[in-house]
């Protein structure tokens, strides 16, 4: 698996839940979404994404993002994440 291509993918893809409102996340809680890209038997990712609170309840959320090639990376895949706050700002940045 191509390391630099696969966190490049998995920054883009974050990307899309960094623009979205704390309240559009909350929306997004406790449920995993998985996106794939390519073309089986070609180069080809999947990824996961879910959102929980960060540790309490109506508090701080974490967006987790992780990428894997199907194949032995699909036992360690790549992660990534970040925290928003309600008041819409990144926790930690």
């Amino acid at each position: 698996m191509d390391t630099a291509e696969a966190r490049r993918i998995l920054a883009e893809c974050l990307a899309r839940y960094r623009a979205l409102s704390y309240a559009q996340l909350v929306a997004k809680i406790d449920h995993v979404e998985c996106e794939q890209i390519g073309e089986p038997g070609r180069k080809f990712w999947q990824m996961e994404f879910q959102v929980v609170w960060d540790s309490q309840p109506n508090g701080d959320v974490r967006v987790l993002g992780s990428i894997d090639d199907g194949g032995w990376r699909a036992f360690t895949p790549l992660t990534d994440d970040f925290v928003k706050a309600s008041n819409s700002e990144f926790v930690g940045e």
